[in-house]
């Protein structure tokens, strides 16, 4: 093709994942204060990963535990698909417009 454009997708690296199969994670994780072991905080943890398995969760929580102070008490996570394959229906005929 002489004097077409070339065109270039700039898509985010998170679409990107997302058309991977990637979904949004958010973990709700409560551990407990240093100093005062009888007392549980929460923090809220978000970012995109693949369920069942979420490696990528599961690599925060290693740091965790292997750097941080206090100590995991408890983890519950939710996860979404936020792009999800599109629905299909048959159609019995065809319609022309003109």
């Amino acid at each position: 093709m002489t004097g077409a454009k070339k065109f270039e997708l700039n898509a985010s690296s998170d679409f990107l994942r997302q058309m991977a199969g990637y979904g949004l994670a958010t973990a709700e994780i409560l551990y407990r204060l240093p100093d005062h072991q009888r007392l549980l905080q929460s923090y809220i943890w978000q970012d995109y990963d693949l369920a069942p398995e979420f490696p990528t969760l599961k690599k925060f929580l290693d740091f965790w535990t292997r750097k941080l102070d206090g100590p995991l008490h408890s983890v519950r996570v939710a996860h979404s698909r936020l792009i999800r394959p599109a629905e299909f229906r048959a159609v019995d005929g065809e319609f022309r417009l003109h």
